[in-house]
């Protein structure tokens, strides 16, 4: 499996250190988000790797919802449930405490088939990893806000879609509209998107993001975070 490289199995768990994690990040999702940094004292697992692990395991469903309770540290072990127990609607993925981490809602039929299961993912963490700066930054200058730029806190919340058909031969997203809500110092972010199978529509979908700690724009020192994450991507991909 493509995913093998960015997580350890320990038994029934599965374990993502800080370097798989931001590793999946850069070299799969194209993210640069310093919070996936792994010398980031407040390093999360991206949750696009945890929800393609979800996917990969569990199948592609028509319709699916995925909800991110709480943030995985490095090194934190994520239990999966059984296939058997994931054939029911609601799939909760928990930590070693017990604590949800991920709720998935999925119904209809379900594609199993490897190699379009990877093209799926690939595709989504693609579109998903464009987030910052080609989507967010144009909509966070339109409503004159930004995050901190000492501190820039941007976390996934949810994301779903609704298929018309999982015959699936070249899927691709492409994004529809995008939204931002403010409520005082926290910003909700909707990226709406649609799913192609070649030149031919199959389905919708929605991902939601967490803007905190919002200001007042500043063109300025937007431009420079724009920099210094070009510069950090780059640098990377020389490598």
């Amino acid at each position: 499996m493509f995913l093998d490289p960015y997580f350890t199995r320990d038994g029934e768990q599965i374990i993502i250190s800080a370097a798989q994690g931001s590793a999946f990040a850069k070299q799969i999702a194209g993210d640069f988000n310093p919070i996936h940094d792994p010398d980031n004292r407040r390093f999360c697992v991206p949750g696009d790797l945890l929800f393609s692990l979800a996917l990969n395991r569990y199948g592609l469903s028509r319709s699916m919802a995925v909800h991110f309770a709480g943030m995985v540290d490095a090194d934190q072990p994520v239990v999966f449930p059984d296939s058997e127990t994931a054939e029911q609607q609601a799939i909760e993925v928990r930590d070693q405490r017990d604590k949800m981490i991920m709720h998935i809602d999925h119904s209809g039929e379900t594609l199993h088939n490897p190699a379009l299961l990877e093209s799926f993912t690939r595709e989504y963490v693609k579109f998903s990893g464009q987030n910052f700066p080609y989507i967010l930054v144009p909509l966070l200058r339109e409503h004159n806000v930004m995050f901190n730029p000492k501190r820039p806190f941007v976390i996934y919340e949810r994301m779903s879609f609704e298929l018309n058909t999982i015959d699936l031969a070249e899927p691709h997203l492409e994004l529809a509209d995008r939204t931002l809500t403010v409520n005082g110092r926290r910003g909700d972010t909707q990226f709406l998107f649609r799913v192609l199978d070649g030149d031919k529509e199959v389905g919708r979908g929605a991902k939601t993001l967490i803007v905190s700690g919002l200001q007042p724009y500043d063109e300025e020192q937007m431009q420079v975070v724009v920099t210094n994450f070009n510069a950090a991507k780059a640098a990377y991909q020389e490598g």
